[in-house]
């Protein structure tokens, strides 16, 4: 049956064009459900589609809804489900592969060739009041997970799965590059796992507060410094040790070079944050070093995990969110998110 109502949207016409407009309340198909959704955070992508329209290939051809980060509550099942029924609260994993490539038969399917993501172009995403999911690729809450935390479920998952890529374990050490939203869950899956001391860089010291409030040992502002004097203070601080486990959230070269100089003989350095196209970093070091550098590209089978650690209170990502806004505010939220940089971690949509 089909619902009657305004399904209001943040929807992206092109570069720095942004438009809050109603559109048609979707009703789901075979294998899906629609979703009432609650809260949708803003990501460093949404952004970037907004200031240039694209993201490499993908790029912005026809009006196309944002977001991805969310939470919903189902109010309709398609054919064939069995796994959700009406009033479900759910984390909404935005990705979904195609479910019958030899990368999605071996588990890995956030590299399906096929793969359909919420709000990369031409694919609507989630900053609406309504949408249609798969349902297997939506996740029940516990009762103790807010709407509110399990929009953050998406980034956390991106920090689970590099968790498992670094293949850290109880009693590493490690250095996160990069102190936004990515950085602090990196930080805090490493302290779940077990992690000794995490150092934490950043270029804000706003945001190198925030990190040593929640948790990090050692935070060091990387501006204006060079790489050997970075290397130097590194090494100080724990005297005959380096990381062993190094996450490089920026996607910047200067982060990318430092973490392939200090990491330990043989430790692991995970590409998190994505960056230029084409970088100049010390590959010699690496291979000295017998680093292995991972990369890291979203998530898969990780969502369980990630809803875990904040159910049982390991990881609280509450303390990220930092800004709330309705739907309507929408010109707002983006500014705040884009511009400012010494206040803001994580802005979030109440969609209903």
């Amino acid at each position: 049956m089909a619902l009657k109502g305004e399904n209001l949207s943040v929807v992206l016409h092109g570069k720095e064009d942004l438009r809050v407009e109603p559109r048609p309340i979707p009703s789901p198909g075979r294998g899906e459900v629609l979703l009432e959704m609650k809260n949708v955070g803003i990501c460093g992508s949404d952004l970037h589609f907004f200031n240039n329209g694209r993201i490499g290939d993908f790029i912005v051809k026809k009006p196309t809804v944002l977001g991805h980060e969310s939470s919903g509550q189902v109010i309709q099942v398609g054919e064939g489900v069995t796994n959700l029924k009406p009033g479900d609260r759910v984390a909404i994993e935005p990705g979904v592969g195609c479910c019958i490539c030899d990368t999605c038969k071996l588990g890995r399917y956030n590299l399906c060739p096929e793969m359909v993501f919420r709000s990369c172009p031409p694919v609507d995403g989630l900053f609406c009041r309504y949408q249609v999911h798969a349902a297997n690729f939506c996740y029940k809450l516990p009762e103790n997970v807010s709407f509110e935390e399990a929009a953050l479920v998406e980034p956390l998952a991106v920090a689970v799965h590099s968790a498992k890529r670094a293949r850290i374990q109880a009693g590493d050490y490690v250095l996160v590059t990069g102190a936004g939203p990515v950085g602090l869950l990196c930080m805090f899956v490493a302290k779940a796992a077990g992690a000794s001391h995490v150092i934490i860089t950043d270029t804000v010291a706003n945001r190198l507060a925030i990190a040593k409030k929640l948790g990090a040992d050692f935070t060091i502002n990387v501006s204006g410094r060079s790489d050997e004097d970075l290397i130097k203070e590194i090494q100080s601080l724990r005297p005959g040790e380096e990381p062993n486990v190094c996450f490089e959230c920026t996607g910047s070269e200067p982060a990318s070079r430092l973490t392939m100089k200090v990491t330990a003989m043989g430790g692991v350095v995970a590409l998190v944050g994505q960056g230029p196209l084409m970088v100049t970093v010390p590959l010699i070091s690496v291979g000295l070093r017998e680093l292995d550098v991972v990369g890291i590209y979203r998530y898969a089978n990780s969502y369980p995990k990630a809803i875990s650690l904040i159910s049982s209170g390991k990881v609280d990502v509450k303390p990220l969110i930092t800004h709330r806004y309705k739907l309507e505010d929408a010109a707002e939220a983006f500014k705040m998110a884009r511009d400012g940089k010494e206040s803001t971690m994580k802005v979030i949509f109440t969609c209903n």
